[in-house]
């Protein structure tokens, strides 16, 4: 391809009568392979101009967003199996870049048989592509190799999607010469357009419809499809029938590499999810938002223990919850109550020890995931321990992201319980910072209190401490306090007053209902800190800085 060839010359019907099958092509034109020593662009070789390359820019089109996809799927599995979605989103697009131009580089000599290498690459990449989630999730769960594992599928699919282009651009030349910048015009158009489609279809529809590992097994069939197009019906009486039959073989097998491993995907991600939790897993699914485990041990003398695991985070277990949800809510409910809002908590229970005040008049409990509020809901053994608190009439559910919703919210509360998990991702660091604590000013009143869940004091020390900064810094007083609850070790909260320079008191009402864990006695000690955890000199969070970000990362990565 050079930048003087013409604008707009057509191919020659006389290279192109032939409908005969035979092994060197048909008629006089020259093979798509071309041999060594030709333009690799070759004349014109493709009768019908307008509808092949019709097909071939939807090829384009479907390579673009199945390569997006892959790109997505890949950092999307890395957080939800790592963590650090920061980290896992810039490793895998620095990786995948950096292979893509390597691999335009490498598919050089490729454009002398553009044909055969753009089946080729399309098989491969396919295969690669659509068995990524499932290889790395393995990888993950019995390995324990997940990185290096992740950075060597990202570099194999970046250099395969970065041969794809000049490829593509060889063929397109092929069909009708062009100017060399109408041409690229062209092909990056319609490939910005299909990362387009590609980049909206993995969140909304091949996440919800097919989940994780299913869902790159169909983008890799499609991925085959491609090839079979540019093989099949574009380039058909250009290929040597030999060629066109091994081509084909090959993306038929790759087909059905695809469609096993699609038949066994539900099998092998029960098998693979399981390695990773000691006990039986009774309930799982994967959202839009996160992946969601219940785990349920047998006991011979015992109760049984049910754990809910987030992401793989340990968010509860059945046997010792009590302390933690007590000491959450209890002490945020030892002065007005009447209306009382619960951030985060999907799992009914830190709702369940608000309902057992029957001074309590109405509930706004806001959560992400409906996915979560569902489970508690309508889960039978959630349901049973939460006592069902979903379904008491003083509460209202509101499935939306927190700090969006504080936005917009009207009214005041008494009382407001914040149970979200550790901030250990971008998404979660914003419901830790300054201005999330500020949006929540808006909805309290001076006699209002704040109860926020802060991590582990012993583990996570500096994420501790830089909450309590962060409300501080907002414009509270704080009573920061330890408990013990053996399934987590030792945690922290943070107790709350807007507006005001008094601590508030660590207490528990006259009324409050028979306990299993907390008394004034416990309290008491609860705010006394050994010296090695004691207060320590941190930065506050902001969306700007998001400290705490920082903090939970480097303190938990040892644990």
């Amino acid at each position: 391809m050079t930048g003087t060839a013409p604008t707009s010359v057509t191919a020659s019907a006389s290279g192109c009568d032939s409908d005969s099958d035979n092994d060197s092509g048909s008629g006089s034109a020259p093979a798509a392979d071309a041999p060594h020593g030709s333009d690799p662009a070759g004349p014109p070789a493709v009768r019908h101009t307008r509808g092949a390359r019709f097909l071939l820019l939807f090829a384009v089109f479907l390579c673009a967003a199945c390569g997006l996809v892959y790109e997505l799927a890949l950092t999307a599995l890395g957080s939800y199996l790592i963590g650090n979605s920061v980290l896992q989103t810039s490793v895998v697009i620095s990786v995948m870049v950096f292979a893509m131009g390597v691999g335009s580089l490498a598919a050089k000599p490729l454009r002398r048989r553009p044909v055969g290498a753009f089946a080729v690459v399309e098989g491969v990449l396919a295969l690669v592509g659509g068995l990524s989630v499932l290889v790395l999730y393995a990888a993950f769960a019995w390995l324990r190799l997940y990185t290096p594992a992740m950075i060597v599928v990202a570099m194999v699919v970046g250099l395969l999607i970065g041969a794809e282009i000049p490829l593509l651009m060889t063929l397109l030349q092929r069909i009708r010469r062009q100017e060399a910048g109408s041409a690229v015009a062209d092909m990056f158009a319609v490939d910005y357009i299909g990362a387009l489609v590609g980049g909206l279809c993995f969140p909304l529809l091949l996440l919800p419809t097919f989940g994780q590992l299913k869902g790159a097994l169909v983008v890799g069939a499609v991925n085959a499809v491609a090839g079979v197009i540019v093989v099949v019906f574009i380039f058909r009486r250009q290929t040597r029938r030999r060629v066109r039959i091994g081509l084909l073989a090959f993306v038929t097998a790759v087909l059905g590499v695809l469609g096993t491993a699609y038949a066994f995907a539900d099998d092998l991600e029960v098998t693979a999810r399981q390695q990773m939790y000691q006990d039986p897993i009774v309930h799982a699914e994967t959202t839009a938002y996160q992946e969601i485990v219940v785990t349920r041990s047998t006991s011979f003398t015992g109760a049984p223990d049910m754990r809910l695991f987030l992401n793989g985070d340990l968010q509860f277990s059945s046997v010792d919850e009590y302390r933690y949800h007590e000491s959450l809510v209890h002490p945020a409910l030892s002065g007005p109550r009447a209306d009382v809002l619960i951030l985060g908590g999907g799992d009914g229970l830190a709702l369940r020890e608000v309902l057992r005040y029957d001074d309590v008049k109405h509930v706004t409990l806001v959560e992400l995931d409906p996915a979560m509020t569902r489970l508690a809901r309508d889960f039978g053994p959630l349901r049973e321990l939460n006592g069902g608190s979903l379904t008491d009439p003083r509460v209202r559910v509101v499935n939306a992201d927190a700090f969006n919703w504080l936005r917009d919210a009207r009214g005041t509360y008494d009382a407001v319980v914040i149970d979200f998990p550790d901030p250990d991702t971008a998404a979660l660091a914003k419901l830790y910072s300054v201005e999330f604590y500020h949006l929540l000013g808006q909805v309290l009143t001076p006699r209002s209190r704040v109860m926020v869940q802060s991590g582990s004091p012993f583990f996570a020390p500096k994420t501790y401490w830089s909450i309590d900064r962060t409300i501080q810094a907002a414009g509270y007083a704080t009573t920061p306090f330890q408990v013990d609850v053996p399934s987590f070790g030792n945690w922290g909260f943070v107790l709350a007053a807007p507006r005001t320079a008094t601590p508030p008191p660590l207490r528990l009402a006259p009324d409050t209902p028979p306990l299993r864990y907390l008394d004034d006695a416990v309290l008491k000690a609860a705010t006394v800190f050994p010296v090695d955890r004691r207060r320590q000199d941190v930065r506050p969070s902001t969306l700007m800085d998001p400290a705490v970000l920082e903090y939970v990362q480097n303190e938990w990565e040892n644990y």
